[in-house]
């Protein structure tokens, strides 16, 4: 049987952050490209309702346990027999200015963001190297690695050390098969963005060329692009979704 390009027929994806938002759009584009899909996320009723949807399965999963990112694999091994894309999407962005910032919020932040990012793509590769094969996708962002935005210093910290983390995490599994690398969304329309209220996104409209916000779905079409069997030659690269945001140098150039 001939499949069509970028298929991900056969292949066993786990999409962490999946009951909402990016992680969900992300779950929705690989079944829709044919990947059997794994919900997991510590929302159990949300994370429920997104599987069923999708004709998926649903694990529950808190990313700062390194013990439940090692576990999950362990039962999507058992079940399916293999793991082979992970899309490390857990995040979280709550605003605290750095004047008011504590240490709870620090380490919450580097906790759910940048530590859980590590334990599950570990307990990924744990299995993906034995296998000689995998696909792994993190959700970075533009805040922090290219922008930053008033109360999001420790939110932009966790996002670029993610990348840090992927540019040698891409070099040592290059020989095994196994490819790493990153999606950069700007401002795409989940319940998280919707809650900064409608100031806020009129203003993010304004200074996007496209004058609009992006979908969860848009990020899951580069998700299922570095997941295909086919880009094999692509690791240890970022790649930036967010509708032209980052190239203005100044509100002129909208104009």
């Amino acid at each position: 049987m001939n499949l069509p390009l970028f298929s991900l027929q056969d292949q066993i994806a786990i999409v962490t952050g999946a009951a909402k938002g990016i992680g969900k759009g992300i779950a929705a584009v690989l079944r829709q490209a044919g990947a059997t899909v794994v919900v997991a996320d510590i929302d159990e009723a949300a994370g429920q309702a997104t599987a069923q949807a999708l004709g998926a399965d649903f694990y529950p999963l808190d990313v700062t346990r390194q013990a439940d990112c090692r576990r999950l694999i362990a039962q999507v091994v058992q079940q399916y027999g293999r793991v082979d894309i992970l899309c490390a999407n857990t995040g979280i962005f709550p605003q605290a200015d750095l004047e008011h910032m504590t240490e709870a919020d620090w380490d919450t932040m580097q906790n759910v963001n940048l530590k859980g990012m590590f334990f599950m793509v570990q307990a990924a590769l744990l299995q993906m190297k034995p296998q000689g094969y995998g696909r792994i996708i993190i959700t970075s962002s533009i805040t922090g690695p290219i922008t930053g935005f008033p109360g999001w210093a420790h939110y932009g910290a966790s996002k670029a050390g993610q990348l840090g983390f992927m540019r040698s995490a891409a070099l040592e599994y290059a020989r095994h098969g196994i490819t790493i690398n990153a999606i950069q969304p700007g401002n795409i329309l989940t319940e998280g963005l919707q809650a900064q209220g409608d100031t806020y996104l009129e203003q993010m409209k304004a200074a996007i060329p496209t004058h609009t916000l992006g979908r969860p779905e848009d990020i899951g079409y580069a998700a299922a692009f570095f997941a295909a069997r086919e880009n094999a030659y692509i690791t240890g690269q970022a790649l930036v979704v967010d509708g032209g945001q980052i190239l203005p140098e100044s509100p002129e150039a909208l104009l």
